[in-house]
């Protein structure tokens, strides 16, 4: 059975340490105690470590052996138009359990009022999500969830490919748009509209930016689907290749 992992904020001469909700989570749910090992990161490396001491509010971690890395896989950024929070959360959560580098919302002109400016105060649970997920699905590194931008930022995305998922008929399936020649040095963004869907002039700036229209099939799927059966097969694609 793989041990559990844990994110903590750093490590000082062989030691780590987590507090407040982590601490009481490994104490009381976990029932973690002195001697027991776990596996710690500090979002740069991953390690072996031996619980020193095990109380309500502190958690501390001897060092004990630096694990490998494992090798890195294709570099995907996800950019989302914001939508409902309770969907766009379990967007965030399987996004980061998909393994994608980072989060990059819009606010797109058919997005829902008032979500952008109060997504400025669910930044801090958005990463909180992050992290969570990325301990369950055992990642050595965290997604960078960023704030939400306007559309003409967000097109500025950098990437070697750049998708842009769109259900308009006759918008060509995704995977033939993806290069034939796939390197794990390759990066990928996937543009993702609202609930309401794009509007002309957001597909012409997408057009002029120079994304590549794509669609998965010729369902309508929610944005939440479309975003994680996009990335499933992004994934895949650079997998098996």
């Amino acid at each position: 059975m793989a041990r559990r992992r844990f994110f903590v904020p750093e490590i000082r001469r062989g030691f780590a340490e987590l507090t407040g909700a982590e601490a009481e989570h490994l104490v009381r749910v976990l029932r973690a105690e002195a001697g027991q090992i776990y596996e710690i990161s500090d979002n740069r490396d991953v390690y072996l470590a031996e619980i020193e001491t095990a109380r309500k509010s502190l958690v501390s971690f001897r060092i004990t052996e630096k694990l490998p890395l494992p090798a890195p896989g294709i570099k995907v950024t996800l950019v989302p138009a914001l939508f409902k929070f309770d969907r766009f959360e379990w967007l965030l959560e399987k996004a980061t359990e998909l393994g994608v580098a980072g989060v990059q919302p819009f606010e797109a002109t058919r997005t829902e009022h008032g979500l952008a400016q109060a997504s400025a105060k669910r930044h801090a649970r958005w990463e909180k999500i992050a992290v969570e997920a990325s301990q369950q699905s055992r990642r050595a590194h965290l997604p960078e969830i960023g704030s939400t931008v306007q559309f003409s930022e967000a097109l500025q995305q950098s990437a070697t490919v750049r998708l842009w998922l769109d259900e308009d008929a006759g918008t060509p399936p995704l995977l033939p748009q993806l290069p034939e020649r796939r390197r794990t040095e390759d990066s990928v963004a996937l543009l993702l509209g609202p609930e309401g869907g794009w509007t002309d002039e957001e597909r012409s700036a997408a057009r002029a930016a120079g994304w590549l229209r794509c669609s998965l099939g010729k369902t309508i799927l929610r944005a939440e689907t479309a975003a994680v059966a996009g990335l499933a097969v992004i994934q895949a694609a650079w997998d098996i290749h």
